[in-house]
């Protein structure tokens, strides 16, 4: 790691580094939300709003940040989640996010938009990766069986299906900035780019990244269409509940459902077969207003009484955030923009440094929590709104 993404003490230091690495109009992309960005604000200001009661005088000299996720034992309650065309962050962004996911010990999810292949991400892992992939299902449902079997057939341990993208999020700062593919050059965004000579570089050097699983699942003569045109071939805004029974039969490993907030679907999924829920409002890139997923999750764990596995994503910045959680009912946290200002920090290396940020401030909080350990969930009391004498 260089000294200077050792500089970095928080994720927000690492966010700092990624606008001053990209072109703004990506850094927007990554950084933005929908319309007013409401949603995303509350993500933060609610976790915010939750106040651990430390328990001291228990003896938290040999703590233990593991939990077991779907019978496999993670070094801690993390996983990176799935992010589309990371190649555009740092070149080989897929490739460099899953190897920093692997060194740490935990999962990474690979996007349905990735820029490399499902062979070419599994053939440079090591043996015990822990790979999952994220899937929307497509408008042709016929495209699914074979989409789901080389998911299979690559040895990929668990499904996500996406469910709260019927339509695209409305984004003002993507069409403020005139961000899309494919891209629309003006002399505006060329200077963006070359005021980035080291990201202008590894894009020269690497070429322009290409949404490699998209083509391969629409075959040899969707190679030619837009961005736009293979989106809309993925977003299904017919998708139900009897489509989500139909893949629970088509995937036999952990399936997990990612993308659901309100408490009254927790028993669908569970009598749906299916083995987890990822609560998510997309990190505020969906529906502008959406209430916070931390908010929701007491009512979710209740309704789930043990018999799911609750995920948890949308605003988490800090390891303190990743305890909140446990706290309230989570198994783990699912992260996308801390490990993507990591990457385009540093790359791989950017990566690891986030994720060594969020495991030190998680250590640091269940030492100062009075917890030694994550697995079962700790019994820690939060206090909502909590407000601390002056």
């Amino acid at each position: 790691m260089t000294s200077r993404l050792a500089r970095a003490q928080s994720i927000e230091d690492l966010r700092s580094m990624a606008r001053g690495a990209l072109p703004r109009m990506l850094f927007d992309y990554i950084d933005g939300a929908a319309l007013t960005e409401s949603t995303a604000r509350a993500n933060r200001q609610d976790l915010d709003a939750v106040a651990l009661v430390p328990s001291p005088l228990s003896d938290v000299s040999q703590r233990d940040c593991s939990v077991t996720l779907f019978g496999r034992k993670s070094s801690m309650p993390l996983i990176i989640g799935p992010t589309g065309f990371n190649s555009m962050v740092w070149p080989r962004g897929d490739i460099a996010l899953a190897r920093a996911a692997s060194a740490s010990g935990i999962p990474f999810v690979m996007s349905n938009g990735a820029n490399a292949s499902m062979a070419e991400l599994r053939a440079d892992a090591d043996a015990d990766a822990r790979h999952w992939f994220q899937i929307y299902l497509p408008m042709d449902r016929d495209r699914w069986t074979p989409l789901i079997e080389s998911a299979r057939s690559a040895g990929f341990e668990a499904l996500e299906v996406t469910v709260d993208t019927a339509v695209p999020g409305r984004r003002l700062r993507d069409l403020h900035n005139g961000y899309g593919l494919p891209m629309q050059w003006t002399l505006g965004k060329v200077g963006q780019m070359v005021a980035r000579p080291r990201w202008l570089l590894g894009m020269v050097r690497q070429g322009m990244p290409k949404p490699v699983i998209m083509e391969d699942a629409f075959d040899g003569g969707a190679r030619n269409a837009t961005m736009s045109e293979l989106m809309a071939k993925q977003i299904n805004p017919s998708v139900t509940w009897e489509d989500l029974k139909r893949l629970r039969d088509l995937w036999r490993g952990p399936l997990i459902v990612k993308g659901l907030i309100d408490p009254t679907q927790i028993e669908t999924a569970v009598s749906a077969g299916y083995d987890g829920v990822l609560l998510s409002n997309h990190g505020g890139r969906q529906l502008d207003g959406s209430v916070s997923t931390i908010a929701m999750l007491p009512e979710c764990a209740q309704a789930a009484n043990g018999r799911i596995t609750l995920l948890i994503d949308s605003g988490f910045r800090t390891g303190t955030d990743i305890l909140r959680a446990l706290a309230l009912g989570a198994s783990a946290v699912q992260v996308g923009r801390a490990t993507l200002f990591g990457l385009a920090a540093g790359g791989e290396g950017g990566v690891a440094r986030a994720l060594e940020i969020l495991r030190l401030e998680l250590d640091v909080g269940m030492a100062l929590a009075g917890t030694a350990r994550l697995d079962p969930l700790p019994a820690i009391q939060t206090r909502r709104g909590a407000v601390w004498p002056a």
